[in-house]
């Protein structure tokens, strides 16, 4: 099979659960402050993917969906630091659609660090896998506390993340030898995406690829 197992869609008692919360606690579009709306249709239209490609200086292709600008930054911002996860779902969508073509392999998410979950409650990149129909295989953990990549420049973040990561070794047995692709919210330098190849590469374990929601312009990185 060319594609991850799915998972099942979001049951319609949720999505009316979603509306009424909606009416107790008004919203506003998450790209453009509209009131009454998650996202409005306008926004929809800018968060819907254009899937491109581009290759990391170390050969690591990484394929993402949107670009991380405008309507998409602020939409993927508001997921990420607001706690806005109704803003899976197109993201998820979109996240789906940069999966490679014909490629058979299982999903991995980039982990989440410890300081991340207990600020958020969540693992954003999970999440949005889930969203997608994946199941992210849970095989990389975080091995040592990192710094703020959004304060670092290229060359601090690749130090900064150097052996941050490691392999679940029991995880690792359960894989069957089967290639892998990394999933990640967004890509900048490559640094976390490189890492995350490095650990798995290490432990004999082919990486097929990664995707992204979206990709920082080359001109501007300023993401993870």
């Amino acid at each position: 099979m060319p594609h991850p197992a799915v998972t099942g869609s979001p049951s319609r008692l949720r999505l009316a659960l979603d509306e009424a919360l909606c009416v107790v606690f008004p919203v506003s579009c998450a790209g453009c402050d509209l009131p009454d709306q998650t996202l409005c249709e306008g926004c929809q239209e800018e968060v819907n993917p254009v899937p491109r490609s581009r290759r990391l200086p170390s050969g690591l292709e990484v394929r993402s969906a949107l670009v991380f600008e405008g309507v998409a930054a602020r939409v993927i911002r508001a997921f990420k630091e607001d706690g806005r996860t109704g803003l899976t779902r197109p993201l998820g969508a979109a996240l789906r659609s940069a999966w490679p073509a014909g490629v058979d392999a299982v999903p991995v998410a980039v982990p989440a660090s410890r300081v991340s979950l207990r600020r958020r409650g969540y693992a954003p990149v999970d999440l949005l896998c889930r969203r997608a129909g994946w199941r992210p295989f849970p095989l990389l953990s975080v091995a040592r506390a990192t710094a703020d990549q959004r304060v670092l420049s290229r060359a601090e973040r690749a130090a900064n993340l150097a052996g941050a990561m490691s392999v679940r070794v029991g995880a690792a047995r359960r894989l069957e030898r089967r290639s892998v692709v990394l999933i990640d919210d967004v890509v900048t330098t490559g640094a976390t995406l490189d890492e995350a190849a490095r650990a798995l590469r290490v432990r004999g374990i082919t990486v097929a690829g990664a995707v992204t929601v979206a990709a920082t312009p080359l001109r501007r990185a300023i993401g993870g």
